[in-house]
Protein backbone atom coordinates (compact mmCIF):
# COMPACT_ATOMS: atom_id res chain seq x y z
CA UNK A 1 0.00 0.00 0.00
CA UNK A 2 1.27 3.27 -0.83
CA UNK A 3 1.96 5.84 2.03
CA UNK A 4 -0.40 8.72 2.07
CA UNK A 5 -3.15 5.85 1.68
CA UNK A 6 -1.60 4.20 4.60
CA UNK A 7 -1.16 7.43 6.54
CA UNK A 8 -4.94 8.10 5.70
CA UNK A 9 -6.13 4.84 6.43
CA UNK A 10 -4.57 4.31 9.97
CA UNK A 11 -6.06 8.02 10.91
CA UNK A 12 -2.89 9.85 10.99
CA UNK A 13 -3.89 12.16 8.33
CA UNK A 14 -7.68 13.12 8.13
CA UNK A 15 -7.65 13.08 4.31
CA UNK A 16 -5.26 11.58 1.96
CA UNK A 17 -4.85 14.75 -0.04
CA UNK A 18 -3.64 16.71 3.65
CA UNK A 19 -1.17 13.19 3.85
CA UNK A 20 0.51 13.41 0.41
CA UNK A 21 1.32 17.31 0.62
CA UNK A 22 2.62 16.48 4.23
CA UNK A 23 5.05 13.91 2.22
CA UNK A 24 5.88 16.02 -0.33
CA UNK A 25 6.82 18.19 2.04
CA UNK A 26 9.64 16.14 3.72
CA UNK A 27 7.70 15.43 6.64
CA UNK A 28 7.36 11.70 6.58
CA UNK A 29 10.36 9.23 6.52
CA UNK A 30 10.50 5.46 6.51
CA UNK A 31 13.93 4.31 8.37
CA UNK A 32 16.31 7.66 7.86
CA UNK A 33 14.85 8.35 4.46
CA UNK A 34 12.37 11.16 2.81
CA UNK A 35 9.37 9.22 0.58
CA UNK A 36 7.55 10.01 -2.12
CA UNK A 37 3.56 9.28 -2.02
CA UNK A 38 4.55 6.26 -4.23
CA UNK A 39 6.52 4.45 -1.66
CA UNK A 40 5.39 1.15 -0.67
CA UNK A 41 4.93 0.46 2.72
CA UNK A 42 5.17 -2.73 4.53
CA UNK A 43 5.11 -4.90 7.83
CA UNK A 44 8.33 -4.15 9.87
CA UNK A 45 8.98 -0.48 8.35
CA UNK A 46 9.35 2.58 10.97
CA UNK A 47 7.95 5.57 9.85
CA UNK A 48 8.66 8.65 11.35
CA UNK A 49 6.08 11.73 11.08
CA UNK A 50 6.71 15.39 11.98
CA UNK A 51 3.39 16.84 12.96
CA UNK A 52 2.08 19.38 15.60
CA UNK A 53 6.06 20.63 15.97
CA UNK A 54 6.76 16.65 17.43
CA UNK A 55 8.22 13.54 15.79
CA UNK A 56 6.08 10.71 15.96
CA UNK A 57 7.49 7.10 15.51
CA UNK A 58 4.95 4.35 14.12
CA UNK A 59 5.93 1.15 13.33
CA UNK A 60 3.72 -0.99 10.67
CA UNK A 61 2.46 -4.45 12.26
CA UNK A 62 -0.06 -4.86 9.48
CA UNK A 63 -1.47 -3.49 6.04
CA UNK A 64 -5.02 -2.49 6.28
CA UNK A 65 -7.02 -3.50 2.95
CA UNK A 66 -8.75 0.15 3.56
CA UNK A 67 -9.35 2.81 6.45
CA UNK A 68 -9.82 1.40 9.36
CA UNK A 69 -12.09 2.20 12.63
CA UNK A 70 -10.14 4.20 15.07
CA UNK A 71 -10.53 1.36 17.60
CA UNK A 72 -9.01 -0.71 15.02
CA UNK A 73 -5.84 1.21 14.69
CA UNK A 74 -3.57 -0.34 16.88
CA UNK A 75 -4.04 -3.61 14.90
CA UNK A 76 -1.70 -1.93 12.17
CA UNK A 77 0.71 0.10 13.89
CA UNK A 78 2.51 0.53 17.26
CA UNK A 79 3.49 3.96 18.89
CA UNK A 80 6.93 4.46 19.11
CA UNK A 81 6.93 8.07 19.85
CA UNK A 82 9.44 8.96 23.17
CA UNK A 83 7.62 10.48 25.78
CA UNK A 84 9.43 13.36 26.03
CA UNK A 85 7.93 14.56 22.89
CA UNK A 86 4.47 14.05 24.34
CA UNK A 87 5.62 16.01 26.97
CA UNK A 88 6.39 18.74 24.74
CA UNK A 89 3.09 18.85 22.73
CA UNK A 90 1.44 18.64 26.51
CA UNK A 91 3.28 21.79 27.14
CA UNK A 92 2.88 23.91 24.04
CA UNK A 93 -0.81 23.05 24.55
CA UNK A 94 -0.92 24.58 27.74
CA UNK A 95 0.40 27.80 27.44
CA UNK A 96 -1.22 28.89 24.47
CA UNK A 97 -3.26 31.57 24.80
CA UNK A 98 -6.52 31.08 23.45
CA UNK A 99 -8.37 33.79 23.96
CA UNK A 100 -7.56 37.36 21.88
CA UNK A 101 -6.40 40.01 24.01
CA UNK A 102 -8.63 42.63 25.93
CA UNK A 103 -9.47 45.52 24.07
CA UNK A 104 -8.66 44.23 20.36
CA UNK A 105 -11.29 43.54 18.21
CA UNK A 106 -15.07 43.24 18.26
CA UNK A 107 -15.79 41.43 21.43
CA UNK A 108 -16.36 37.00 20.95
CA UNK A 109 -19.74 35.75 21.45
CA UNK A 110 -18.70 34.61 25.01
CA UNK A 111 -17.27 38.45 25.56
CA UNK A 112 -20.85 39.07 24.75
CA UNK A 113 -22.42 37.09 27.16
CA UNK A 114 -20.04 37.57 30.22
CA UNK A 115 -21.01 41.43 29.97
CA UNK A 116 -25.04 40.70 29.72
CA UNK A 117 -24.28 38.20 32.71
CA UNK A 118 -22.71 40.48 34.46
CA UNK A 119 -24.80 43.97 33.39
CA UNK A 120 -27.73 41.84 34.53
CA UNK A 121 -26.93 40.73 37.86
CA UNK A 122 -25.78 44.36 38.83
CA UNK A 123 -27.57 44.87 41.88
CA UNK A 124 -27.16 49.21 41.38
CA UNK A 125 -29.94 49.07 38.07
CA UNK A 126 -32.20 48.38 40.62
CA UNK A 127 -31.94 51.39 42.69
CA UNK A 128 -33.86 54.00 42.14
CA UNK A 129 -32.21 57.93 42.92
CA UNK A 130 -33.36 58.08 46.62
CA UNK A 131 -31.34 55.01 47.03
CA UNK A 132 -28.56 56.76 45.77
CA UNK A 133 -28.60 59.80 47.71
CA UNK A 134 -28.81 57.36 50.58
CA UNK A 135 -26.17 55.54 49.25
CA UNK A 136 -24.00 58.29 48.48
CA UNK A 137 -24.57 60.34 51.78
CA UNK A 138 -23.37 57.18 54.40
CA UNK A 139 -20.17 57.02 51.79
CA UNK A 140 -19.62 60.54 52.97
CA UNK A 141 -20.12 59.97 56.19
CA UNK A 142 -17.58 57.02 56.27
CA UNK A 143 -15.01 59.05 54.90
CA UNK A 144 -15.40 62.14 58.04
Amino acid sequence: MRIDKFLWSVRFYKTRNIAAEEIKKNRVSIGENVVKSSKEVKAGDVIKIKKNQIEYKIKVTDVPKSRVGAKLVPLYVVDMTEKEQYEILKMRKSAQDYYRQKGLGRPTKKDRREMDDFSSNDSSADMDSEDWDVFFSENDQDED
